[in-house]
């Protein structure tokens, strides 16, 4: 069978690499993808962006696609899934009316509110005086959103009450996201600890996936701006059996039930990005309709069994725990990014080291990257995701830092510190 991957960043090389070690599958073709799956074996990239919806359900009928995976949220939300249903292709992802849970911020608050799922106290704004007097009331630290698709980036923790007023004047006034900022979520600030948990569902059936811990702020220490993610580890120990028993039950579940309530039906990769709270009890601070980047990346070399097998199962309604097999080992990932992101960074500088892999527990995922003059050069803030293996979170984090540093290009920025919270329990 021949399959489309849809998108250009390390979740994507992650599926792509996946779906083409996969026995029932001839060729993978990725739209319009990076230097990295351009190189992978029986993968060919294909000159289409991911949100000319029109372009992508051409190409999907000329070269007879079976199964089109969706890997970024913007297509989702615009509809490819309907697109490509009405043209009688496969397509794997949330329909548009579905992916709301991700176009809009305050759509999901809204919904969460309505069906007693427990998240953080929040109130949306369009004009920036209602929102500023709103934050003076309630004092800080605060969360500020805009309401749309910024690319993992339009969240502000702000710990005082200047910068939760900066961050609304920022959004709504100077437009620093664009229509995404038109509306405003101001949430109450959560303390705990954030995990990822990630669920693959046909809209009744549902079955967790490995779990896994991103690192969102830039910095060490996790300090420093916001980003769409500087690594991440799985699984993630904070996670336990019984904790994943409570977010199915208070969360997952009555999401599910909650969305056919209003009259949606949900397929596909469902997202959770959760607080889990010094009390042990679990909130949701967002919802993807689609896997995470990082987490995607070594998520997907822990998993041992087929990727297309899986997706397939959950189309035609044969979803089951059977199916999926996980390694015991822990995989990490260190996202090296451009000096400078998520703010202003420079691309097109020459990549070197990639040729140094030696293990086959290290695996480099290309996310900003492009080829030119047959050299691989960056293309984006995020541009590699390089993955460890190992027995424990330490190990897998010596693995993984060992490659980050053999590769350089100028400028290049990374984490020295991914998996420290497993990595203190492990020492504990």
């Amino acid at each position: 069978m021949k399959v489309l991957i849809v998108g250009n960043g390390g979740r994507e090389h992650a599926f792509a690499w996946k779906c083409s070690l996969s026995p029932n599958v001839s060729k993978v073709f990725v739209a319009p993808g990076n230097g990295g799956t351009a190189s992978e074996e029986n993968v060919e990239n294909v000159n289409i962006s991911s949100d000319d919806i029109q372009k992508l359900l051409l190409f999907a009928k000329k070269e007879r696609i079976d199964l089109t995976i969706i890997g970024p949220e913007a297509p989702l939300v615009r509809g490819i899934v309907d697109e490509f249903s009405k043209a009688g292709l496969s397509c794997f992802g949330p329909s548009a009316k579905a992916s709301q849970l991700e176009g809009s911020k305050s759509f999901t608050k809204d919904f969460l509110n309505r069906h007693n799922i427990p998240t953080a106290g929040y109130k949306s704004f369009t004009e920036s005086k209602p929102a500023i007097d709103y934050i003076k009331s309630k004092g800080a630290p605060l969360v500020v959103k805009a309401d749309g698709l910024a690319a993992g980036k339009g969240v502000i923790v702000a710990m005082s009450i200047d910068d939760a007023i900066n961050a609304v004047l920022d959004i709504l006034e100077k437009n620093d996201f664009g229509d995404a900022g038109s509306k405003i979520v101001i949430e109450d600030f959560l303390e705990g600890e954030e995990a990822s948990f990630i669920v693959i569902t046909d809209g009744e059936k549902v079955l967790p996936l490995a779990t896994s811990q991103d690192h969102k702020a830039r910095d060490n220490n996790d300090l420093g701006p916001n980003t769409g993610g500087m690594g991440a580890y799985s699984p993630a120990p904070i996670v336990t059996e019984d904790m994943t028993e409570k977010i199915m039950n208070e969360i997952i579940f009555p999401t599910l039930k909650g969305l056919k309530k209003d009259g949606i039906s949900y397929l596909g990769f469902l997202y959770a990005g959760l607080m889990i709270g010094n009390d042990g009890n679990p909130k949701i601070l967002e919802y993807n309709c689609r896997f995470g980047d990082p987490e995607t990346q070594p998520i997907m070399m822990r998993l041992e069994s087929d990727l297309v097998d899986l997706i397939l199962s959950t189309m035609n309604g044969s979803l089951s725990a059977d199916i999926v097999k996980w390694s015991n080992d822990v995989a990490l990932g260190v996202v090296m990014a451009a000096g400078g992101y998520p703010l202003k960074y420079e691309s097109g500088k020459k990549i070197s080291g990639l040729n140094k892999i030696d293990s086959e527990n290290i695996k480099v995922f290309h996310a900003g990257t492009t080829t030119k003059n047959k050299d691989i050069v960056t293309n984006g803030g995020r541009v590699l995701c390089v993955v460890g293996k190992g027995r424990s979170t330490h190990d897998a984090n010596i693995i993984a830092y060992s490659m980050v540093n053999k590769i350089e290009w100028k400028n290049e920025y990374h984490r020295d510190d991914i998996g420290y919270r497993a990595i203190s329990r492990e020492r504990e």
